[in-house]
């Protein structure tokens, strides 16, 4: 399928690896140039030929800056896609082990980074009629299936999806969330991530945990989700492909989700 994306300018944050660097990659085969932004840069990102970004996206002024730098070197936007989350700070604890600057902290990451990049990118999108994709999570559906403050902030991720959908969708922008379950990044795969955090909590060895993963989700397909499958969702609903499209959540994890 043609996605006729060539020559079009993306913003893509949290890009320098999992799904955020599998987006990137995908978007510069399509032909699309391409500002990426991560707190930091790594060599992966780098080797994509895309324009790298270190900022922190949890900040009012590290969101001012990727995009200041994305309109000066892009010359407009195209398409944004609100990647970054806050994976590598979240705890597998309880409600009541969660403080405020806990709340606010994931919030910003997981939330206010997406408030602040569209802000600033929708006057572009307007003029030229793009289009945004936020990537939330299915903790938004299922919010007992991990940390009650992230799990919160990706639902309001997916209700701020739907709303820009519908003011800015009769001037011309689409406005979709994606939401992955259980996908192959190093907030599972990393001993020292989310994932190693459960095992560890759990008293498993992180290894055979990762092995569990489908049969303790229930996940139908019986494994998790590449990053390039969630990448390649992306990219199609980013595409005039996708024209009549917005406003929509699209799961994509395996079957997790059993619920309508």
């Amino acid at each position: 399928m043609n996605l006729d994306l060539t020559s079009k300018t993306a913003v893509v944050t949290g890009a320098s690896r999992g799904i955020g660097l599998a987006t990137v990659r995908t978007l510069m085969a399509e032909g699309v140039r391409v500002v990426g932004a991560a707190r930091n840069i790594t060599p992966e990102l780098k080797e994509t030929g895309a324009r790298a970004v270190s900022a922190d996206l949890s900040t009012a002024d590290g969101v001012a800056t990727l995009m200041d730098i994305a309109l000066a070197e892009l010359g407009g936007i195209d398409l944004l896609v609100n990647n970054v989350g806050g994976g590598d700070d979240v705890q597998p604890v309880g409600f009541l082990d969660i403080d405020d600057t806990q709340w606010a902290r994931i919030f910003d990451v997981n939330l206010l980074s997406a408030v602040r990049a569209s802000r600033a990118a929708l006057p572009s999108l307007v003029e030229r009629r793009g289009a945004i994709v936020n990537v939330s999570s299915i903790n938004s559906r299922l919010p007992a299936a991990g940390p009650v403050a992230y799990s919160a902030a990706k639902a309001a991720l997916a209700a701020l999806g739907k709303s820009l959908a519908e003011e800015f969708g009769p001037r011309g922008v689409r406005v979709n969330t994606v939401s992955p379950g259980v996908v192959r990044t190093a907030i599972w795969e990393d001993p020292d991530g989310f994932g190693g955090k459960v095992a560890a909590s759990a008293g498993a060895e992180h290894a055979a945990f990762l092995q569990q993963i489908p049969q303790a989700f229930a996940i139908t397909t019986g494994r998790i989700t590449e990053p390039e499958e969630v990448a390649a969702l992306i990219a199609f609903l980013l595409s005039d492909v996708a024209g009549n499209i917005t406003g929509a959540d699209y799961v994509i994890d395996g079957g997790t989700v059993k619920t309508l």
